[in-house]
């Protein structure tokens, strides 16, 4: 029995460490295409629609490759990150450019526990990264960056925290980056500008079982990145994330109004009381949080999608 045991786990281990070895080759191939495509994106002149620069070797939606279009186009970028909500960091948005472009970085989430998992592995001493356990709020965001090393110009700024992303941009006085992304709530539409009310301990998964009522609304982005010294120029075609550019830095780039680039989620994750997703349509979604309170920047007061969009 002792010795059918021993047997057994060694053929378990051995196809542990076939899937790994399996999984590290299918890694290498992602990043060699990738490289491939990073070089056709530099031969194409100035694209129409982003989604047209759209990989992924990281990031969920096509965002590596957009990262690498944009930073063809534009001059004396800094080799540095930010980026939090990042959980794991098996999924994110600057990953490939800390492997690949060999950047400096800061990442941060509120899970401390993952914060600590990616400090002990080997991407750790392999790159300049720095990973901080953090509840992300208004009151923390700008410390956080000095506390961490980072101030004044950087490369690029990631913000994921599905729910108070305007509020902390438009917090953010440490760092000023050349990109800023930036998830939208597609559900809003691409013309009013609303976003839900600040409140520093805000979760999705809390403010509404739907996990649709998060964030804000594209528009509300544009608005506030116009202020901050930001051009709008463009989303991926998934309908998740936005990029500005800084307006100083912009050069080859178009700007865009939020209607011009605006993309219409087809994501259906709504969920129901006991979290079972529930696949509703855009305008189903839409019905589901219509009457919750939204904050709107332009009429400066609480609001709600059934008020603002008459549906």
């Amino acid at each position: 029995m002792r010795e059918a045991l021993r047997k057994l786990r060694k053929k378990r281990n051995s196809e542990k460490r076939l899937i790994a070895n399996i999984a590290k080759e299918i890694k290498k191939l992602k990043k060699l295409n990738a490289k491939l495509l990073i070089r056709n994106l530099g031969e194409n002149k100035l694209l129409s629609d982003l989604s047209e620069a759209e990989f992924s070797v990281y990031s969920q939606f096509g965002e590596d490759g957009i990262i690498q279009y944009l930073l063809q186009r534009i001059s004396d970028i800094p080799r540095s990150f930010i980026e939090f909500g990042v959980a794991d960091y098996t999924e994110a948005n600057t990953r490939f450019l800390l492997e690949n472009n060999n950047w400096r970085g800061l990442i941060l989430d509120c899970d401390a526990a993952a914060m600590d998992a990616i400090r002990s592995d080997d991407l750790f001493w392999m790159h300049d990264l720095t990973a901080a356990g953090a509840f992300v709020d208004c009151e923390n965001i700008n410390r956080l960056f000095l506390t961490n090393g980072f101030t004044g110009d950087i490369g690029l700024l990631s913000i994921d925290i599905d729910g108070n992303d305007y509020w902390v941009w438009n917090s953010i006085e440490a760092v000023r980056p050349k990109i800023v992304i930036v998830e939208y709530n597609s559900v809003f539409g691409p013309d009013i500008q609303v976003t839900v009310p600040y409140d520093p301990s805000f979760t999705r998964r809390k403010a509404h079982s739907s996990m649709l009522y998060w964030g804000c609304s594209l528009n509300a982005l544009c608005t506030l990145a116009s202020k901050k010294g930001y051009s709008f120029v463009g989303s991926e075609s998934s309908g998740v994330n936005a990029f500005f550019v800084r307006t100083d830095s912009i050069e080859q780039l178009r700007p865009l109004s939020s209607t011009e680039g605006y993309n219409r989620s087809r994501i259906r994750q709504s969920r129901d009381d006991q979290n079972n997703l529930t696949f509703l349509s855009f305008e189903q979604s839409q019905q589901a949080i219509k009457d919750l309170p939204l904050y709107d920047l332009l009429g400066e007061g609480m609001s709600s999608l059934s008020q603002l969009l008459e549906i």
